[in-house]
């Protein structure tokens, strides 16, 4: 079992409550954030343990993101409606339709948070449609 890269202070740090049963579930929350993002990093070809030893700002970026992942999560778990990301309604023959932000209550790093940590770089590559035998 690798490193946890936030605690349960660090999410009350920045102003977010929790319950009781928030908090143990926080707890766990926090250990699976990290280990999932040393996995997508190890995908990606980088070490994040070297990288936060090698430059302390680095952990703390870590370290926001984690907490940012595992806020999103507990956000959706908790009893109120998750927070709505599109929606749409009509009025005559009455129809709705919405989409929820983390419907699915799964912790996951958004792609601009990888990027952020130099975890997903954008890529380039050709690919050769015709041999010209050369």
């Amino acid at each position: 079992m690798g490193a946890v890269y936030a605690t349960v202070s660090d999410i009350t740090a920045i102003g977010v409550t929790l319950t009781p049963q928030q908090s143990d579930s926080a707890e766990v929350l926090l250990s699976q954030a990290s280990a999932r993002l040393r996995t997508v990093a190890k995908k990606f070809g980088t070490s994040i343990d070297d990288r936060i030893s090698a430059d302390e700002d680095y952990g703390e970026s870590v370290k926001s993101i984690v907490v940012q992942a595992v806020v999103r999560a507990i956000n959706s778990i908790s009893n109120n409606s998750p927070v709505l990301s599109q929606g749409s309604e009509t009025n005559g023959q009455y129809s709705v339709s919405m989409t929820f932000l983390n419907a699915g209550q799964s912790l996951y790093f958004l792609k601009s948070e990888l990027k952020e940590l130099g975890i997903m770089r954008q890529t380039y590559g050709a690919i050769e449609l015709y041999n010209t035998g050369e």
